[in-house]
């Protein structure tokens, strides 16, 4: 079985909340795999170098078998953040999945990109503790084939990035969302995303109060290890812990010991004004006021 929908990305703009929440749904089936960023769908991610990161699916078998029990379904549905940014990726979907649904997710793009710079840092992915010198080395490192989600600045061009799928789908095909909309109405997100898919509009996900809380730089090294590394503490845990009370228990620990130091606001509004162009071009296209994304903070 194929999916009959996809969740494009951004990284970093609450997908891992859109698909917690849309797995609860009786009426949809989520890939197991979150991120399969399958390589027939995106033509150019992988194998990587650099820091580890998870490989893409590399056949349609493994890629159905993702779905193998889905049946009864009315909505199939996966999450790869690469597919919105992967410049091949809308005309290799078209071919592939012609009638599937899209939906997309954008957050203010310095914002993610320093959200993803923290949760590399968080993950031990990240040698350089300076975003700024994270970002002069982009270019660098992905000549050097390292994975997509370290081009912090360069994932966050949605004006080009959705301009690619217009031209290959038609504008009821694809669902564009703001992170601002899940963080104020998560209700209203999903019942758009279920009516969009549907499916049964009326169920609400149960989900934590906040999205994207588990990035930061980490209080005490020692813990963060333990909370994020296989040791025999986390083993004995797995004995012990459903996995449902393994997640929460490690959300909070998370949360109570990762500090996020506030991105400089000089740095802020010089890269912001790198991304103008783009982002009233992103406005165009979704027909969405994006001003506030312009402003200083």
């Amino acid at each position: 079985m194929r999916p009959n929908f996809l969740i494009l990305g951004a990284p970093r703009a609450g997908t891992t909340t859109l698909y917690e929440g849309l797995s609860q749904h009786p009426e949809v089936y989520m890939s197991p795999r979150k991120e399969p960023w399958f390589s027939e769908l995106t033509g150019q991610y992988g194998p990587w170098r650099g820091p580890r990161d998870g490989q893409p699916v590399a056949s349609w078998a493994e890629y159905e078998e993702l779905f193998a029990d889905a049946d009864g379904a009315k909505a199939v549905g996966e999450a790869s953040t690469l597919y919105l940014a992967a410049p091949e990726a809308p005309r290799r979907i078209k071919e592939s999945l012609p009638d599937a649904r899209l939906i997309c997710i954008l957050r203010h793009p310095v914002d993610r990109a320093y959200s993803n710079f923290l949760e590399h840092i968080q993950e031990g992915r990240e040698t350089e503790l300076d975003f700024r010198r994270a970002i002069e080395a982009e270019d660098e490192r992905l000549r050097s084939r390292w994975a997509p989600s370290w081009a912090y600045t360069g994932l966050g061009y949605y004006g080009e990035q959705i301009t690619r799928y217009f031209a290959e789908f038609s504008r009821d095909q694809v669902l564009v969302l703001l992170y601002e909309d899940l963080a104020k109405d998560r209700v209203g997100v999903y019942t758009s995303i279920f009516t969009f898919l549907g499916v049964h509009p009326g169920i609400i996900p149960v989900l934590p109060p906040r999205i994207n809380e588990n990035s930061g730089i980490p209080k005490n090294q020692f813990v963060h290890v333990l909370l994020t590394h296989p040791n025999p503490v986390r083993r004995a845990l797995r004995s012990v812990l459903t996995e449902r009370q393994r997640k929460a228990v490690r959300s909070w620990l998370l949360h109570h010991t990762l500090q996020r130091p506030h991105l400089d606001p000089e740095l802020r509004m010089t890269l912001t004004t790198r991304f103008r162009d783009d982002i009233l071009r992103t406005q165009d296209l979704i027909g969405r006021d994006l001003s506030g994304w312009l402003a200083p903070r």
